[in-house]
């Protein structure tokens, strides 16, 4: 139950609603109670004064009437109302609770935390997260307002004859007690089976069809479809199980009703509080089988406690995780000049005791172009991801501007530097919603000038701005994907530029074209271009030749040259 407790705390933010919605739910419920033994003693008495003449000229008929008519009325708006406002108050609190875990989450991404898989990370954003209304909705309002029930119907027995209503309450309040903690046992382990289903089940069925198109290709749809099925197969036997169980309780409490129902009976059968038996005897029969409709939210809804639990713990481990990285929002945040200084950095990647980046010292001054070269996994990609502090170097320190990069603000870091990475996510929207990430007050006429410097004009020959790109740039080529990166890189226009393999997957041509329109764009910025091909390299500062995470190589393009060295071999090559 500690588990529960992060998601408790929330509630206080909605404690009107919710209080509101309980209130409304226990006004509800005594309404039907209300309801079934008035009309019990109702029709009871009427069919007594009927078989006297005195009996039908003196008995009141009209004010039980309305008793019924109003107790019905009540019922009907009490449940209507009951379900507004709590739902209202659950959907608004899981509301805040996905915002709540989503900012969790977003830390984390770039760090050690971020091996989950897509799908699961789905789930647990909605699936784990909407069963945390089964806390309110299912557990906490039913006990609440199950135990003010049995209160007031025992109070209001005991008033006609302690013994029927003591009885009936200590037989309700045991059930209370006792069937929660049975069906909590009984649902407990298959609770969590079913939480794992559906995790399990949404990870295979998203991987098949993501991959559908390539698992076509290699013949291996079949297997994945298959595992599909069979994860569906594991899901569908735990709801089985939770169904069976949910059978049971119902069942119980009917055998609970009944045999409580024959043993109120039997005790009014000599009268009411030491009276003659009269139409009373109704109104106790009456009202102990309504009493049991406050039971059966209870015993039912503790079967999934376990399933809740497991849930909670699913997404504790993301909202107890700490980032790799955490910036101070106090930080730093002066405007940016471009100098960037790496001292003596080191940097290992979690669980590895082999480092990718050694020792390494760099200097670049404002305005100044370095071009960064080296083979594949020698620590290039992680010196950018160290510089826009996706991680924190181990040991030695980056300062920008002389300021040590863990004390700047995170938004004053992100408004400094400008990355176009090896990946560019295109996001299922339209072409404007794709550009305006980079500068969200920017004109159409901002992102149809950057479009044509980029040389992606002809995505404007149909509709516009509002052209769809698709599920991660579907409609669109990989070299079009790219130059949208750019493109966004001069929307953002900040004073550092960070570019990793910028031209990658282009053709010569518009390779040249590129680096020209980016050269030309960062004329006067502080540039850190990641490459692995000797493309416009004349052009940069510095070239550093970086090889198993340390630089074995610097200077200008023509006194590498000169040193005959790895670099000069690297020319020679091309």
């Amino acid at each position: 139950m500690r588990d529960l407790i992060p998601y408790l705390k929330l509630y206080r933010k909605h404690w009107f609603g919710l209080t509101l919605g309980m209130i409304l739910g226990l006004l509800t419920l005594l309404s039907a109670i209300s309801l079934l033994t008035l009309s019990g003693w109702f029709i009871a008495a009427s069919a007594v004064a009927g078989l006297s003449i005195i009996g039908r000229q003196t008995f009141n008929y009209m004010l039980p009437g309305a008793g019924v008519r109003g107790f019905s009325m009540a019922r009907t708006a009490g449940r209507w109302g009951e379900r507004v406002v709590s739902h209202n108050a659950t959907f608004k609190l899981l509301a805040d609770l996905r915002l709540f875990f989503f900012r969790k989450l977003t830390p984390l991404i770039p760090g050690r935390h971020a091996n989950l898989r897509d799908a699961d990370l789905l789930n647990r954003l909605v699936a784990d997260v909407d069963a945390m209304d089964h806390v309110y909705l299912r557990l906490v309002s039913p006990l609440v307002i199950g135990i003010l029930g049995i209160a007031i119907v025992t109070g209001f027995l005991a008033w006609f004859d302690p013994t029927i209503g003591f009885t009936l309450g200590g037989i309700l309040l045991a059930l209370m007690i006792i069937l929660p903690i049975i069906f909590y046992r009984l649902g407990k382990r298959n609770g969590e089976t079913l939480t794992h289903a559906k995790a399990n089940y949404r990870i295979t069925l998203l991987d098949w069809i993501q991959g559908h198109a390539e698992l076509l290709l290699f013949n291996a749809e079949q297997r994945y479809r298959q595992q599909a099925e069979a994860e569906q197969d594991k899901l569908l036997d735990a709801q089985r199980k939770m169904a069976s169980l949910t059978g049971i309780a119902n069942g119980l409490l009917m055998a609970a009703t009944g045999w409580t129902l024959v043993l109120i009976m039997w005790i009014a059968a000599n009268g009411i509080a030491g009276n003659a038996p009269d139409p009373f005897v109704a109104m106790v029969a009456f009202t102990t089988m309504a009493s049991f409709e406050m039971m059966m939210p209870v015993a039912g809804a503790f079967q999934y406690l376990g399933q809740t639990l497991s849930s909670a713990k699913r997404l504790n481990e993301i909202i107890d995780a700490t980032p790799d990285t955490v910036f101070d929002p106090n930080g730093h945040t002066a405007v940016v000049s471009g100098d960037i200084s790496l001292n003596d950095i080191s940097y290992t990647y979690y669980g590895s005791d082999k480092p990718v980046v050694k020792h390494l010292s760099l200097e670049i001054k404002r305005g100044e172009k370095l071009a960064l070269l080296g083979r594949t996994g020698c620590g290039k990609s992680t010196l950018l991801q160290l510089l826009t502090r996706s991680w924190d170097p181990q040991q030695g320190q980056i300062l920008i501007d002389g300021v040590d990069l863990t004390r700047w603000s995170e938004p004053a870091l992100r408004n400094a530097i400008t990355v176009v990475s090896q990946r560019v996510d295109v996001f299922n929207g339209s072409l404007r919603e794709n550009l305006i990430l980079a500068k969200p007050d920017a004109s159409d006429e901002q992102l149809v000038a950057a479009l044509e410097k980029v040389g992606l004009k002809s995505l404007l020959d149909d509709k516009g701005l509002d052209t769809w790109l698709g599920d991660g740039g579907r409609h669109i080529s990989g070299g079009e994907r790219r130059r949208i990166g750019i493109a966004r890189a001069l929307l953002h226009d900040a004073p550092i530029l960070l570019l990793d393999e910028p031209t990658e997957g282009l053709d010569r041509r518009t390779e040249q074209q590129i680096l020209d329109l980016l050269l030309e764009f960062a004329k006067h910025k502080t540039v850190l271009f990641i490459t692995h091909r000797l493309v416009g390299l004349d052009s940069m500062d510095q070239i550093c030749l970086m090889d198993e995470g340390e630089i074995i190589e610097r200077g200008q393009h023509q006194q590498l040259l000169a040193q005959n060295g790895r670099y000069a071999e690297l020319c020679r090559r091309i």
